[in-house]
Protein backbone atom coordinates (compact mmCIF):
# COMPACT_ATOMS: atom_id res chain seq x y z
CA UNK A 1 0.00 0.00 0.00
CA UNK A 2 1.31 3.53 -1.19
CA UNK A 3 0.37 6.28 0.95
CA UNK A 4 1.12 10.26 -0.20
CA UNK A 5 0.70 11.83 2.98
CA UNK A 6 0.18 15.68 1.72
CA UNK A 7 0.16 18.35 4.52
CA UNK A 8 1.52 21.75 4.92
CA UNK A 9 2.69 21.31 8.70
CA UNK A 10 5.20 18.55 9.35
CA UNK A 11 7.93 18.04 12.03
CA UNK A 12 10.43 19.35 12.71
CA UNK A 13 7.65 22.19 13.23
CA UNK A 14 6.14 21.74 16.45
CA UNK A 15 1.84 21.43 16.83
CA UNK A 16 -0.62 19.15 17.30
CA UNK A 17 -0.96 18.59 13.48
CA UNK A 18 2.71 18.16 13.31
CA UNK A 19 3.06 15.43 16.01
CA UNK A 20 -0.26 13.36 14.96
CA UNK A 21 0.60 13.20 11.46
CA UNK A 22 3.86 12.02 12.10
CA UNK A 23 3.18 9.59 14.22
CA UNK A 24 0.53 8.03 12.46
CA UNK A 25 2.68 7.44 9.42
CA UNK A 26 5.22 6.26 11.04
CA UNK A 27 2.78 3.85 12.63
CA UNK A 28 1.37 3.33 9.33
CA UNK A 29 4.93 2.46 7.70
CA UNK A 30 5.87 -0.17 10.46
CA UNK A 31 2.72 -2.09 9.10
CA UNK A 32 3.92 -2.39 5.29
CA UNK A 33 2.85 0.83 4.13
CA UNK A 34 4.82 2.52 2.17
CA UNK A 35 4.93 6.65 3.53
CA UNK A 36 5.77 9.63 0.94
CA UNK A 37 5.65 12.66 2.54
CA UNK A 38 4.52 16.02 0.45
CA UNK A 39 4.91 19.14 2.72
CA UNK A 40 6.10 22.82 3.08
CA UNK A 41 9.88 24.29 4.08
CA UNK A 42 9.18 24.26 7.80
CA UNK A 43 8.09 28.02 9.28
CA UNK A 44 5.57 27.23 11.63
CA UNK A 45 4.40 28.72 14.11
CA UNK A 46 7.07 31.84 14.11
CA UNK A 47 6.25 31.89 10.36
CA UNK A 48 9.77 32.13 9.43
CA UNK A 49 11.72 29.78 7.34
CA UNK A 50 13.71 27.54 9.67
CA UNK A 51 17.28 28.51 9.65
CA UNK A 52 18.38 24.63 8.11
CA UNK A 53 16.06 25.39 5.40
CA UNK A 54 16.40 28.34 3.88
CA UNK A 55 17.18 29.22 0.62
CA UNK A 56 15.95 25.68 -0.86
CA UNK A 57 12.77 25.69 -3.59
CA UNK A 58 12.91 22.09 -2.90
CA UNK A 59 14.08 19.68 -0.52
CA UNK A 60 14.00 15.80 -0.04
CA UNK A 61 14.79 14.03 3.18
CA UNK A 62 14.64 10.70 5.83
CA UNK A 63 12.93 11.18 9.02
CA UNK A 64 12.77 7.93 11.08
CA UNK A 65 12.29 5.66 7.71
CA UNK A 66 9.78 8.35 6.27
CA UNK A 67 10.72 10.08 2.61
CA UNK A 68 9.73 13.86 3.03
CA UNK A 69 9.75 15.88 0.02
CA UNK A 70 9.70 19.37 0.54
CA UNK A 71 8.73 22.54 -1.48
CA UNK A 72 8.62 25.96 -1.27
CA UNK A 73 5.98 28.39 0.54
CA UNK A 74 5.28 32.06 0.68
CA UNK A 75 5.82 33.16 4.50
CA UNK A 76 4.26 36.13 6.01
CA UNK A 77 3.65 37.61 9.84
CA UNK A 78 0.53 39.13 8.39
CA UNK A 79 -2.86 38.77 9.75
CA UNK A 80 -4.46 39.93 6.68
CA UNK A 81 -6.30 37.96 4.80
CA UNK A 82 -4.36 38.56 1.16
CA UNK A 83 -1.11 37.82 2.21
CA UNK A 84 -2.30 34.39 4.52
CA UNK A 85 -4.14 33.37 1.06
CA UNK A 86 -0.02 33.61 -0.96
CA UNK A 87 0.90 31.82 1.88
CA UNK A 88 -1.80 28.90 1.42
CA UNK A 89 -1.67 28.88 -2.34
CA UNK A 90 1.57 29.63 -3.11
CA UNK A 91 2.41 25.83 -1.45
CA UNK A 92 -1.18 24.88 -2.80
CA UNK A 93 0.77 25.57 -6.49
CA UNK A 94 4.60 24.40 -5.68
CA UNK A 95 2.84 21.21 -3.96
CA UNK A 96 1.36 20.43 -6.77
CA UNK A 97 4.33 20.66 -9.35
CA UNK A 98 6.28 18.76 -6.72
CA UNK A 99 3.53 16.17 -6.53
CA UNK A 100 3.49 15.63 -10.41
CA UNK A 101 7.34 14.82 -10.29
CA UNK A 102 6.79 11.88 -7.66
CA UNK A 103 7.95 8.60 -9.43
CA UNK A 104 5.16 5.87 -9.60
CA UNK A 105 1.35 6.17 -8.70
CA UNK A 106 0.05 6.12 -5.23
CA UNK A 107 -2.93 3.71 -3.73
CA UNK A 108 -3.90 6.79 -1.57
CA UNK A 109 -3.36 10.43 -1.05
CA UNK A 110 -4.27 11.70 2.37
CA UNK A 111 -4.80 15.37 2.40
CA UNK A 112 -4.51 17.53 5.87
CA UNK A 113 -7.13 20.11 6.42
CA UNK A 114 -7.17 22.96 6.97
CA UNK A 115 -5.97 24.96 5.07
CA UNK A 116 -8.73 23.45 2.82
CA UNK A 117 -7.14 25.14 -0.07
CA UNK A 118 -4.81 22.00 -0.25
CA UNK A 119 -7.52 19.62 -1.06
CA UNK A 120 -7.45 21.45 -4.71
CA UNK A 121 -3.89 19.91 -4.93
CA UNK A 122 -4.70 16.22 -3.41
CA UNK A 123 -7.54 16.35 -6.38
CA UNK A 124 -5.78 17.22 -8.75
CA UNK A 125 -3.04 14.23 -7.82
CA UNK A 126 -5.87 11.92 -7.19
CA UNK A 127 -6.91 12.27 -10.77
CA UNK A 128 -2.75 12.49 -12.24
CA UNK A 129 -1.92 9.35 -9.97
CA UNK A 130 -4.97 7.24 -10.18
CA UNK A 131 -5.36 7.07 -6.37
CA UNK A 132 -7.79 6.97 -3.40
CA UNK A 133 -8.40 10.55 -2.15
CA UNK A 134 -8.38 10.50 1.69
CA UNK A 135 -9.63 13.99 3.27
CA UNK A 136 -8.54 14.23 6.50
CA UNK A 137 -10.31 17.35 8.36
CA UNK A 138 -9.37 18.36 11.82
CA UNK A 139 -11.12 21.65 11.48
CA UNK A 140 -14.08 22.37 9.90
CA UNK A 141 -13.39 25.10 7.34
CA UNK A 142 -14.27 27.81 6.28
CA UNK A 143 -17.00 27.56 9.60
CA UNK A 144 -13.95 28.12 12.22
CA UNK A 145 -12.71 31.07 10.19
CA UNK A 146 -16.31 32.82 9.81
CA UNK A 147 -16.91 32.15 13.50
CA UNK A 148 -13.70 33.08 15.18
CA UNK A 149 -13.87 36.38 12.64
CA UNK A 150 -10.99 35.81 10.77
CA UNK A 151 -12.90 35.87 7.51
CA UNK A 152 -16.03 38.31 6.99
CA UNK A 153 -16.12 38.61 3.55
CA UNK A 154 -18.91 37.02 2.33
CA UNK A 155 -18.25 35.88 -1.60
CA UNK A 156 -14.66 34.81 0.03
CA UNK A 157 -17.03 32.27 2.18
CA UNK A 158 -19.21 31.23 -0.14
CA UNK A 159 -16.60 30.11 -2.20
CA UNK A 160 -14.52 28.35 0.13
CA UNK A 161 -17.86 27.10 1.44
CA UNK A 162 -18.44 25.89 -2.40
CA UNK A 163 -14.76 24.74 -2.58
CA UNK A 164 -15.32 22.56 0.75
CA UNK A 165 -18.48 20.94 -0.44
CA UNK A 166 -16.78 20.00 -4.01
CA UNK A 167 -14.00 18.10 -2.00
CA UNK A 168 -16.10 16.13 0.10
CA UNK A 169 -17.83 15.26 -2.44
CA UNK A 170 -14.56 13.77 -4.29
CA UNK A 171 -13.33 12.23 -1.50
CA UNK A 172 -12.60 8.64 -1.21
CA UNK A 173 -12.63 8.52 2.28
CA UNK A 174 -13.19 11.53 4.85
CA UNK A 175 -11.71 11.16 8.21
CA UNK A 176 -12.58 13.79 10.99
CA UNK A 177 -10.40 14.11 14.10
CA UNK A 178 -13.29 14.39 16.26
CA UNK A 179 -16.52 12.42 16.73
CA UNK A 180 -17.91 16.16 16.20
CA UNK A 181 -16.62 16.63 13.30
CA UNK A 182 -17.88 13.55 11.53
CA UNK A 183 -21.07 13.49 13.02
CA UNK A 184 -21.12 17.31 11.10
CA UNK A 185 -20.14 15.89 7.74
CA UNK A 186 -21.90 12.79 7.77
CA UNK A 187 -25.23 14.77 8.44
CA UNK A 188 -24.24 17.08 5.54
CA UNK A 189 -23.10 14.03 3.14
CA UNK A 190 -24.90 11.47 4.25
CA UNK A 191 -23.42 9.35 1.11
CA UNK A 192 -20.03 9.68 2.14
CA UNK A 193 -17.72 7.36 4.02
CA UNK A 194 -17.05 8.99 7.40
CA UNK A 195 -14.59 7.64 9.48
CA UNK A 196 -13.47 8.82 13.10
CA UNK A 197 -9.37 9.32 13.06
CA UNK A 198 -8.97 10.93 16.76
CA UNK A 199 -5.55 12.00 18.09
CA UNK A 200 -3.99 10.32 20.72
CA UNK A 201 -0.51 9.79 22.54
CA UNK A 202 2.17 7.60 22.82
CA UNK A 203 2.37 6.28 26.63
CA UNK A 204 6.28 5.77 26.13
CA UNK A 205 7.37 9.32 24.89
CA UNK A 206 5.32 10.52 28.55
CA UNK A 207 6.37 7.82 30.37
CA UNK A 208 6.93 10.09 34.28
CA UNK A 209 9.17 7.13 35.38
CA UNK A 210 11.46 7.72 32.83
CA UNK A 211 12.34 11.48 34.58
CA UNK A 212 15.21 11.46 36.86
CA UNK A 213 14.67 14.82 37.89
CA UNK A 214 11.47 15.89 37.50
CA UNK A 215 11.63 19.37 39.91
CA UNK A 216 14.66 20.83 37.35
CA UNK A 217 12.64 22.62 34.90
CA UNK A 218 11.20 24.79 38.03
CA UNK A 219 14.76 25.00 39.71
CA UNK A 220 15.40 26.66 36.16
CA UNK A 221 12.53 28.70 36.08
CA UNK A 222 12.74 30.27 39.14
CA UNK A 223 9.08 28.73 40.70
CA UNK A 224 9.89 27.14 44.55
CA UNK A 225 8.72 23.54 45.37
CA UNK A 226 5.42 25.03 46.93
CA UNK A 227 4.69 27.06 43.66
CA UNK A 228 0.98 25.70 42.61
CA UNK A 229 1.15 25.74 38.49
CA UNK A 230 -1.46 25.44 35.83
CA UNK A 231 0.10 25.46 32.81
CA UNK A 232 -1.14 25.82 29.07
CA UNK A 233 1.22 25.05 26.17
CA UNK A 234 0.68 25.26 22.87
CA UNK A 235 -0.65 27.90 20.00
CA UNK A 236 -0.99 30.89 21.33
CA UNK A 237 -3.84 31.95 18.65
CA UNK A 238 -7.92 33.85 18.62
CA UNK A 239 -9.18 30.03 19.35
CA UNK A 240 -7.85 29.30 22.66
CA UNK A 241 -9.13 32.65 24.51
CA UNK A 242 -6.77 32.96 26.67
CA UNK A 243 -7.22 36.25 28.32
CA UNK A 244 -9.48 34.21 30.64
CA UNK A 245 -5.93 33.06 31.95
CA UNK A 246 -4.80 36.89 32.84
CA UNK A 247 -8.21 37.82 34.07
CA UNK A 248 -8.70 34.66 36.66
CA UNK A 249 -5.10 35.02 37.55
CA UNK A 250 -6.01 39.28 38.49
CA UNK A 251 -8.74 38.00 40.72
CA UNK A 252 -6.45 35.52 42.18
CA UNK A 253 -3.95 38.12 43.24
CA UNK A 254 -4.22 37.21 46.87
CA UNK A 255 -2.81 33.54 46.55
CA UNK A 256 0.44 34.54 45.16
CA UNK A 257 1.92 30.69 45.20
CA UNK A 258 -1.05 30.00 42.50
CA UNK A 259 1.24 29.83 39.10
CA UNK A 260 -0.11 30.46 35.84
CA UNK A 261 2.78 29.36 33.04
CA UNK A 262 1.99 29.83 29.53
CA UNK A 263 4.53 27.96 27.03
CA UNK A 264 4.24 29.05 23.42
CA UNK A 265 4.18 31.32 20.49
CA UNK A 266 1.90 32.50 18.57
CA UNK A 267 -0.43 35.88 17.10
CA UNK A 268 -1.94 36.50 20.46
CA UNK A 269 1.07 36.43 22.67
CA UNK A 270 2.28 39.79 22.20
CA UNK A 271 -1.38 40.97 23.01
CA UNK A 272 -1.54 38.99 26.04
CA UNK A 273 1.43 40.00 27.12
CA UNK A 274 0.41 43.22 26.96
CA UNK A 275 -2.66 42.72 28.96
CA UNK A 276 -0.75 41.16 32.14
CA UNK A 277 0.98 44.23 32.91
CA UNK A 278 -2.00 46.50 32.50
CA UNK A 279 -4.09 44.08 34.87
CA UNK A 280 -0.80 43.71 37.00
CA UNK A 281 -1.55 39.72 37.36
CA UNK A 282 2.37 38.99 38.38
CA UNK A 283 1.18 35.51 39.12
CA UNK A 284 1.24 34.95 34.85
CA UNK A 285 4.50 33.76 33.48
CA UNK A 286 5.16 33.98 29.52
CA UNK A 287 7.72 31.36 28.30
CA UNK A 288 8.67 30.54 24.44
CA UNK A 289 7.98 27.40 22.95
CA UNK A 290 9.68 23.91 23.55
CA UNK A 291 10.48 20.75 21.42
CA UNK A 292 8.14 17.80 21.63
CA UNK A 293 10.66 15.95 23.68
CA UNK A 294 11.43 18.68 26.64
CA UNK A 295 7.48 18.29 27.00
CA UNK A 296 7.38 15.64 29.48
CA UNK A 297 9.87 16.96 32.10
CA UNK A 298 8.32 19.71 31.85
CA UNK A 299 4.65 18.45 32.49
CA UNK A 300 5.69 16.59 35.19
CA UNK A 301 6.97 19.53 36.60
CA UNK A 302 3.43 21.07 37.14
CA UNK A 303 0.35 20.37 38.95
CA UNK A 304 -3.13 21.05 36.46
CA UNK A 305 -2.59 21.19 32.81
CA UNK A 306 -5.00 24.47 32.05
CA UNK A 307 -6.93 23.82 28.17
CA UNK A 308 -9.07 26.65 27.53
CA UNK A 309 -11.01 27.15 24.16
CA UNK A 310 -13.67 29.92 23.34
CA UNK A 311 -17.39 29.64 24.11
CA UNK A 312 -18.65 28.57 20.85
CA UNK A 313 -20.65 26.07 19.53
CA UNK A 314 -18.54 25.15 17.07
CA UNK A 315 -15.82 24.00 19.49
CA UNK A 316 -18.48 21.39 21.26
CA UNK A 317 -16.65 18.92 18.75
CA UNK A 318 -13.28 20.40 19.56
CA UNK A 319 -10.57 17.85 21.55
CA UNK A 320 -7.47 19.97 22.22
CA UNK A 321 -4.38 17.24 21.74
CA UNK A 322 -3.02 18.47 24.88
CA UNK A 323 -5.60 16.80 26.72
CA UNK A 324 -3.97 13.27 25.96
CA UNK A 325 -0.10 14.00 26.55
CA UNK A 326 -0.94 15.62 30.65
CA UNK A 327 -3.60 12.75 31.27
CA UNK A 328 -0.64 10.30 29.93
CA UNK A 329 1.47 11.69 32.65
CA UNK A 330 -1.08 11.37 34.96
CA UNK A 331 -1.77 15.20 35.53
CA UNK A 332 -5.09 16.39 36.31
CA UNK A 333 -6.58 18.73 33.40
CA UNK A 334 -8.86 21.90 34.34
CA UNK A 335 -10.87 21.88 30.86
CA UNK A 336 -12.47 25.01 29.66
CA UNK A 337 -14.10 23.23 26.78
CA UNK A 338 -18.06 22.12 26.70
CA UNK A 339 -19.44 19.46 24.35
CA UNK A 340 -17.34 16.35 23.43
CA UNK A 341 -14.35 16.94 25.70
CA UNK A 342 -15.70 17.10 28.73
CA UNK A 343 -18.35 14.23 28.04
CA UNK A 344 -15.44 12.54 27.35
CA UNK A 345 -12.49 13.27 29.69
CA UNK A 346 -14.21 14.84 32.51
CA UNK A 347 -17.57 13.34 32.57
CA UNK A 348 -16.36 10.25 31.40
CA UNK A 349 -12.48 10.15 31.98
CA UNK A 350 -13.38 11.82 35.53
CA UNK A 351 -9.52 13.35 34.81
CA UNK A 352 -10.18 17.16 36.15
CA UNK A 353 -13.00 19.70 36.84
CA UNK A 354 -14.16 21.50 33.99
CA UNK A 355 -14.76 25.94 33.82
CA UNK A 356 -17.42 27.74 31.17
CA UNK A 357 -15.04 28.74 28.74
CA UNK A 358 -14.71 32.48 28.80
CA UNK A 359 -15.67 32.92 32.40
CA UNK A 360 -12.84 33.67 34.43
CA UNK A 361 -14.99 34.31 37.46
CA UNK A 362 -15.57 30.13 37.06
CA UNK A 363 -11.90 29.44 35.95
CA UNK A 364 -10.56 31.51 39.14
CA UNK A 365 -13.35 29.36 41.43
CA UNK A 366 -12.21 25.71 40.17
CA UNK A 367 -8.38 27.19 40.46
CA UNK A 368 -9.08 27.53 44.42
CA UNK A 369 -11.24 23.84 44.09
CA UNK A 370 -8.26 22.33 43.13
CA UNK A 371 -5.56 24.21 44.72
CA UNK A 372 -7.97 22.99 48.38
CA UNK A 373 -7.77 19.76 47.21
CA UNK A 374 -4.45 18.42 46.81
CA UNK A 375 -5.38 15.26 47.86
CA UNK A 376 -7.95 14.66 44.71
CA UNK A 377 -5.37 15.82 42.12
CA UNK A 378 -3.38 12.09 42.08
CA UNK A 379 -6.85 10.36 41.72
CA UNK A 380 -7.82 12.52 39.04
CA UNK A 381 -4.49 12.08 37.44
CA UNK A 382 -5.02 8.75 37.68
CA UNK A 383 -8.08 8.00 36.28
CA UNK A 384 -7.10 10.13 33.26
CA UNK A 385 -4.05 7.76 32.66
CA UNK A 386 -6.23 4.60 32.97
CA UNK A 387 -8.77 6.27 30.16
CA UNK A 388 -6.62 7.18 27.54
CA UNK A 389 -4.52 4.02 28.07
CA UNK A 390 -7.78 2.30 27.38
CA UNK A 391 -9.34 4.38 24.26
CA UNK A 392 -6.24 6.82 22.90
CA UNK A 393 -2.91 5.35 22.75
CA UNK A 394 -1.57 6.18 18.65
CA UNK A 395 -0.80 2.69 18.63
CA UNK A 396 -4.25 1.68 19.17
CA UNK A 397 -5.26 3.89 16.53
CA UNK A 398 -3.18 3.26 13.82
CA UNK A 399 -3.82 -0.65 13.95
CA UNK A 400 -7.70 0.61 13.70
CA UNK A 401 -7.55 2.67 10.75
CA UNK A 402 -4.68 0.09 9.08
CA UNK A 403 -7.56 -2.50 9.44
CA UNK A 404 -10.06 -0.36 7.78
CA UNK A 405 -8.25 0.95 4.94
CA UNK A 406 -7.49 -2.59 3.99
CA UNK A 407 -11.44 -3.67 4.71
CA UNK A 408 -12.80 -0.98 3.28
CA UNK A 409 -10.24 -0.77 0.16
CA UNK A 410 -8.97 -4.63 -0.75
CA UNK A 411 -6.70 -4.20 -3.52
Amino acid sequence: MKILLLTQYFPPETGAPQNRLFELAIRLQKKGAEITVLTAMPNYPQMVIHEAYRGNKYLYEEMSGLKVHRSSIYVTKSKSIFPRLLNYFSFVFSSYFRGRKLSGNFDFVLCESPPLFLGITAFLLKKRMHARFIFNVSDLWPETAEKLGLVTNRLFLRLATLLEEFLYKNADLITGQTQGIVENIQRRFPQKKVYWLPNGVDLDLYNSGNLLHPFSWRNRNGFDPSDFIFLYAGIIGHSQGLEVIIKAANRLSDYPQIKFVLIGSGPEKEQLMKLKVETRAGTVCFLDGVSKQEMPEIIASIDVALIPLKRLDLFKGAIPSKIFENLAMKKPILLGVEGEAKVLFIDQGRAGLAFIPEDDADLAMKVLDLYDNKPALLEMGENGYQYVKKKFTRDSIADEFWQFLNQSFPE
